[in-house]
């Protein structure tokens, strides 16, 4: 008997079907991946069966031979709560913020009606997922660990009750090449140890590549193709899987032709950021834990810099203090011949220069504006006197949007499209350089390889100066001129793009780019 097996599912969404005619099956200690472009149907598939999104599931679902299929949530609860566990993309916003990870543990472990557990066996859930430490982030909250440590213990909850079945969708989106290596072979791990069937939605077909068993390839909410990972990645048989295998990007895709570099534009030096330990006070100096420690670097006009390294390096918290939108304790900045001033003082003149653009487009878009609105904002405090309609228009244009999407609000629009709204709100101020934090680690390969080649056009056109935040080395290798490497707070290695992935120097730099050619 299969641990899971779906037959002509169909979903619908307000009358609307948005997934038709899905059918596989997952046997005990085995891996199915759904792959597909965003909006494709993958997440729809895996959650709706549950009761775990907005659509109406028809058709058949059988979890371990009883059907789940058109079940109430009451009579659906229970068998979640005891068969299954989930694994979703963003751990930060799927964990209880206000609750430690101990607790949470617990109430994991408990879902199935099974005693609460005691520390020692908390204790071990942590260690299980090689989570160093583990005593200590009992007591932590989330946002005080990195992103692959949140994926653990994300790993660690959902495991926790024994499902027959663990659904985890895109959970290696926005770590490192290494990373999510990491994660996966620990997936691979328990599911050998326990005898689970998962679930597997991603859109990394590098992650899907030596995991999985099978691929079902999705488009449009339909099976497109459906094999053995072997067969379908190294053979597909349909333009569409054989565009998405193309769309990934590698460490061998040729280089662009680079823009010229002008004259210095901004030098950080000494930048340090500490943040307190758990358990101490925010005014207590002591002890504190060492993010960001005296780094230097500088970008010259025009110029494109990639900050690469594996989660929690401090990749993000240097970006954020260098552009002032995060802390920094000590430390300058200069851009051209003046001095940037602290976060706290910096003047509108100055928010101007550097636009930044995030990780997860949707949400960094306010959910009750129109597209018109969200890009216009940055006119009302930087440039009032500006026609915004004719300004918004040109945004619009520059990022390759129809201006029919003008009226729409952010959850009418594709992963792709939120994104480019995203870019045109930073370039309506008319800056001189663009703050990139994973732009594109949230959108599946398709829709990354538009967005690199619109900046790679930004840039061509405009001249404008990047600092990239990245995990994907094979991006950084393709928008960026130069590379450094962070590694616990320190770049440890800069150079030429291509230069620095061809002759790896570091340890950390050599991890990353073997990983990446996995």
């Amino acid at each position: 008997m299969s641990a899971y097996r779906v037959s002509d599912l169909a979903i619908t969404i307000a009358g609307k079907e948005l997934v038709h005619g899905v059918s596989f099956s997952i046997e005990a200690g085995h891996c199915l991946a759904l792959v597909g472009e965003s909006g494709s149907g993958k997440s729809l598939t895996c959650l709706t069966p549950f009761g775990l999104s907005a659509g109406v599931a028809t058709g058949s679902a059988l979890l371990g031979g009883q059907e789940i299929c058109g079940l109430s949530e009451q009579t659906l609860r229970p068998l979640r709560a005891q068969g299954v566990g989930f694994v979703f993309q963003q751990p930060l916003t799927a964990l209880t913020p206000h609750l430690t990870i101990g607790q949470q543990l617990r109430e994991a472990a408990m879902q199935s009606g099974a005693p609460a557990p005691m520390r020692s066996a908390l204790r071990a859930m942590l260690a299980r997922v090689d989570l160093p430490d583990p005593d200590e982030k009992l007591d932590q909250f989330p946002h005080r660990l990195s992103g692959g440590q949140r994926q653990r213990v994300m790993i660690a909850a959902a495991i926790a009750h024994r499902p027959r079945l663990l659904v985890a969708d895109e959970p290696t989106t926005a770590l490192d090449a290494s990373l999510r290596h990491e994660i996966m072979d620990l997936i691979d791990r328990l599911r050998a140890e326990e005898g689970m069937a998962v679930l597997l939605v991603s859109h990394d077909l590098a992650s899907v590549r030596g995991h999985a068993d099978h691929v079902l390839v999705m488009k449009d909410g339909g099976v497109v193709e459906m094999g053995p990972t072997s067969d379908i990645l190294s053979a597909p048989q349909t333009p569409y899987s054989k565009a998405l295998i193309a769309a990934a990007p590698s460490l061998t895709d040729p280089i662009p032709t680079r823009t010229p570099v002008g004259s210095p534009l901004l030098g950080a030096k000494g930048i340090r950021v500490t943040f307190p330990r758990a358990g101490f006070k925010l005014g207590w100096r002591r002890d504190r834990l060492v993010a960001v420690d005296s780094v230097d670097l500088h970008i010259g006009a025009g110029e494109a810099l990639a900050l690469v390294g594996e989660s929690g390096s401090g990749k993000s918290t240097l970006g954020r203090a260098i552009v002032r939108l995060g802390p920094c304790d000590s430390g300058e900045v200069v851009w051209k011949d003046a001095r940037l001033p602290d976060r706290a003082q910096m003047a509108k003149a100055h928010r101007r220069l550097i636009q930044p653009v995030f990780q997860d487009p949707v949400a960094s878009l306010d959910p009750r504006w129109k597209v018109r609105d969200i890009i216009a904002e940055p006119l009302g405090i930087f440039a009032p006197e500006v026609d915004a309609e004719h300004a918004v228009n040109e945004a619009m244009e520059a990022v390759e949007l129809d201006t029919t999407l003008l009226d729409r609000t952010p959850r009418a629009l594709s992963g792709g499209q939120a994104q480019r709204v995203a870019i045109a709100r930073a370039l309506i101020a008319n800056p001189q350089m663009l703050l990139l934090d994973e732009a594109t680690s949230a959108l599946d390969v398709l829709v990354a390889a538009q967005i690199i080649a619109l900046l790679q056009k930004l840039q061509r056109e405009r001249g404008i100066s990047i600092l990239a935040i990245t995990h994907d080395l094979a991006l950084a290798r393709l928008l960026c001129h130069r590379i450094a490497v962070l590694d616990q707070g320190r770049i440890v290695e800069t150079g030429e793009a291509e230069a620095l992935i061809a002759t790896p120097a570091h340890p950390v730099t050599q991890k990353l780019v073997k990983a990446s050619q996995r």
